[in-house]
C-alpha cells in the first residue's frame, strides 16, 4: 500500500513533497497480521505528519472478486488508522485523480506517474507505483479541497452507497451550491465522467454482442 505526505500552498502554486513510501508485507504472512503491521505503519505515519486531511480512492471492483475483497480489507484499515488520529477523510474515483493530475479520466499509469512526478518536482519518479497512486489522490485533493470541489466530490451518492449530509443523492442539486468560481472545472469534470460512462456501455455492449 503506497502512502505520500504533501504541502500545498493554494491553487495555482507549487506543491512540495514532504514523505512519501509503501507498506509491504510478505506474502505468506498470514492476513490478519498483514493487516495489523499496515495498521501499525500508517498509525506512525499520521502521528509523524498530522496531515489536515487524508485522500483515498473509492474502491473499484473488477471482474476479480479476491483481488477486490483484499483490497478493501486493506482500505478499511486505512480509513480506521485515519479516523483514530483524527484525520478528515475524502474520497476520489480513479476517474476524478486521473482527470485532476493528467487532465484525461482515462489516462495511463505511465501519464500519471509523469505528471506526479513533474507537479511534486522530484528528480525521478516515485517507486513503486502504488506510491504514485497515493501522490495522485494527494494532489487531487490539493486541487479540490483548496475549493468547494470536495464538497461535490464527497456529498452526493456513489457507487460506494456514499449520501450526502442534506439527503441530496443528485450531483446537480449540489452543484448548484458550489458558486460560479468552480464551474468551468466542474463542467470538465461532469463531460470526463459522461465520456466515461458511455466507453463503459460500450464496452459491455461489445462483451455482450
Amino acid at each position: 500500500m503506497g502512502w505520500g505526505v504533501i504541502e500545498s500552498f493554494g491553487v495555482g502554486k507549487k506543491l512540495r513533497p514532504v514523505d512519501y513510501g509503501a507498506i509491504t508485507t510478505p506474502s505468506d504472512m498470514p492476513t490478519e497480521d498483514r493487516l495489523w503491521e499496515v495498521h501499525r505503519e500508517l498509525t506512525a505515519v499520521v502521528k509523524t505528519y498530522r496531515p489536515d486531511a487524508a485522500s483515498i480512492e473509492e474502491l473499484f471492483f473488477n471482474t476479480n472478486q479476491k483481488t477486490g475483497i483484499i483490497v478493501a480489507e486493506a482500505r478499511g484499515v486505512l480509513i480506521l488508522a485515519c479516523r483514530q488520529g483524527g484525520v478528515p477523510i475524502y474520497e476520489y474515483t480513479p476517474l476524478q485523480i486521473k482527470g485532476a493530475v493528467a487532465g484525461y479520466g482515462r489516462a495511463d499509469k505511465q501519464q500519471v506517474i509523469r505528471m506526479v512526478t513533474t507537479f511534486l518536482g522530484l528528480k525521478e519518479p516515485p517507486k513503486p507505483d502504488d506510491t504514485a497512486d497515493a501522490l495522485a489522490a494527494a494532489i487531487c485533493h490539493s486541487f479540490a479541497g483548496t475549493s468547494r470541489l470536495s464538497e461535490f466530490y464527497n456529498r452526493p451518492t456513489t457507487m460506494a452507497g456514499k449520501i450526502g449530509q442534506e439527503g441530496k443523492g443528485s450531483r446537480a442539486v449540489w452543484a448548484s451550491k458550489l458558486g460560479n468560481a468552480n464551474a468551468e472545472v466542474l463542467a470538465r469534470v461532469e463531460r470526463i465522467e459522461e465520456k466515461h460512462r458511455e466507453e463503459s456501455r460500450a464496452e459491455a455492449e461489445n462483451h455482450s454482442s
